[in-house]
């Protein structure tokens, strides 16, 4: 069974009544040890089309303050943007939009 919990980014830049920016949620899904420290598969995070990732990432990392080992697994995952790969680029200057994947990948033994 697919667990989904819906998450709200802290307001930031851009985020006042009356911007026009179109807002609906990413998907952010887990695997592996991920998803055991997160205790679900994925979860849903309201975004707009200037939302990084970066914010994406707090906003898990929010949900989840209360598993003591989520923050150090997130720590170690390969991400990916739908199918892309973000590695070395910098959360802050990626977008993540609406109707987006985030996929958080740890790293997998014996593969």
């Amino acid at each position: 069974m697919t667990e989904t919990t819906d998450a709200r980014p802290e307001s930031g830049p851009g985020s006042s009544p009356g911007t026009a920016r179109s807002a609906g949620t990413a998907t952010v899904r887990y695997w592996a040890s991920a998803r055991a420290a997160a205790g679900r598969d994925s979860d849903r995070v309201e975004v707009a089309d200037d939302t990084t990732l970066a914010t994406v990432l707090a906003a898990v990392e929010r949900l989840h303050a209360d598993s003591p080992k989520f923050a150090a697994v997130l720590d170690c995952c390969s991400i990916l943007v739908g199918d892309r790969p973000v590695a070395g680029l910098d959360a802050a200057q990626v977008r993540v939009r609406p109707g987006d994947s985030v996929e958080l990948l740890p790293p997998f033994a014996g593969g």
